[in-house]
């Protein structure tokens, strides 16, 4: 983005501004995908500015660069039955989604964005992102873009789900463009959406988010396996396994380590803490690490969850990976690592293909040494999504109406 082209394009006195919607009822991949966008386009325009709104309850242990702030919304969580309720506040579900949808449409009264960017929920959660959308596209002073990453679920499962939702609907009425965050070769996010003509034009492939790889911390003594369960909330299987392969096999080497994630729970953690103490160094582990991007820098290999951002770092690191997906409650990393497998990118340990066993993880990570780098497999556009998102955002600017810009 050229930052002479783009900085007229505010109002008058101001720099461009990105607003970025990450509902993040659950885990870290919205808010962290929103934060290397919101990075990337301050990045590329120094008078640019970008704010986050974001549900995430660990959303303040992140660094956020110059130019990039971020509001927390008030949190919510998914209860067993699948229903939500606020995570904190003694208020109704209906009272808490009534208040975030508040302070989202304040927010984007006072910012006054020139381009909103939602991630991945066209509606918001529960459509509390509604009267935003309203408001701004009878201003007419914003673009309206949607962010979908790579794959979302199986095409029945979210066919029926956006139908519930409205967000086929809200699509195609609110969204200027569609940015999807892969490569149409590897996967389609929207098939089994019955999206218009009028919408599939409006959908740009922007290839995946390149982490950072620029300075990184000294990493720790060499070699190890970096073995990540991302947010942690549901990687507690994938834990047991890789902690279950060093106590099975005491010459599995390199040695481990290994990064909880925040949402792993206390008493489960303490549990696996015991038992890696017994391990004698051969598997060390920290419950969250912010800049994750030093160990996987330094890594060997990486055993981790299929999540999308987790998957950005393997490909930006090209590091061979095993990709242990959950399956519930959607099948959005298993179609991931399994796509990713048959290209070449990674391999995947399957719970009904290889099983879920000490002996298969144990398998699986002597194998990494010899595994290809993703690299050797696909290189044309796969990370070069934050570059055309900032070029799509210079387009986007010059859309504008002219009275906005003067």
């Amino acid at each position: 983005m050229s930052a002479s082209t783009t900085s007229s394009m505010g109002p008058s006195g101001r720099g461009p501004r990105i607003l970025f919607y990450s509902h993040d009822t659950f885990g870290l991949g919205h808010l962290r995908r929103s934060r290397a966008l919101a990075a990337a386009i301050t990045s590329a325009d120094p008078k640019a500015s970008a704010m986050i709104l974001t549900g995430s309850p660990v959303a303040g242990r992140f660094a956020f660069p110059n130019r990039v702030d971020h509001m927390r919304l008030p949190g919510v969580i998914k209860r067993a039955d699948g229903s939500y309720a606020s995570r904190t506040m003694g208020m109704s579900i209906e009272e808490t989604t009534a208040m975030r949808a508040a302070l989202i449409r304040s927010t984007a009264e006072q910012f006054d964005p020139d381009v909103l960017v939602v991630d991945k929920e066209p509606t918001g959660f529960r459509g509390e992102l509604l009267p935003t959308l309203d408001a701004l596209q009878e201003g007419g002073k914003a673009r309206l873009v949607l962010g979908l990453r790579d794959v979302l679920d199986e095409p029945e499962v979210l066919s029926a789900e956006w139908d519930r939702k409205g967000a086929l609907a809200a699509t195609e009425r609110y969204y200027d463009e569609i940015w999807v965050y892969g490569l149409r070769g590897i996967y389609d996010p929207t098939a089994g959406l019955a999206l218009s003509a009028a919408a599939q034009e409006r959908m740009h492939w922007t290839g995946y988010l390149r982490r950072d790889l620029g300075e990184v911390g000294p990493p720790p003594e060499q070699p190890y396996v970096l073995i990540t369960a991302g947010g942690g909330g549901d990687g507690e299987m994938m834990v047991d396994l890789a902690i279950s392969a060093y106590e099975r096999d005491p010459d599995l080497g390199p040695r481990a380590v290994l990064v909880y994630g925040p949402f792993l729970s206390g008493d489960t953690r303490a549990a696996f803490e015991e038992r890696v103490a017994k391990l004698g160094g051969r598997v060390t582990a920290v419950g969250f690490e912010s800049q994750i991007e030093t160990l996987f820098a330094g890594a060997q290999g990486v055993v981790c969850m299929g999540g999308y951002n987790t998957f950005c770092e393997v490909l930006s690191f090209d590091k061979p990976a095993v990709i242990v997906p959950r399956t519930t409650p959607r099948l959005e990393q298993w179609i991931r690592a399994s796509r990713a497998e048959e290209l070449g990118l990674v391999t995947m340990l399957d719970e009904t293909r290889d099983g879920w066993t000490p002996e298969a993880m144990i398998t699986a990570i002597r194998a990494l040494d010899r595994q290809p780098r993703p690299s050797q497999a696909i290189t044309d556009g796969l990370l070069d999504g934050l570059d055309y998102v900032t070029s799509r955002v210079e387009a986007l600017l010059h859309q504008l109406p002219r009275e906005a810009a003067e």
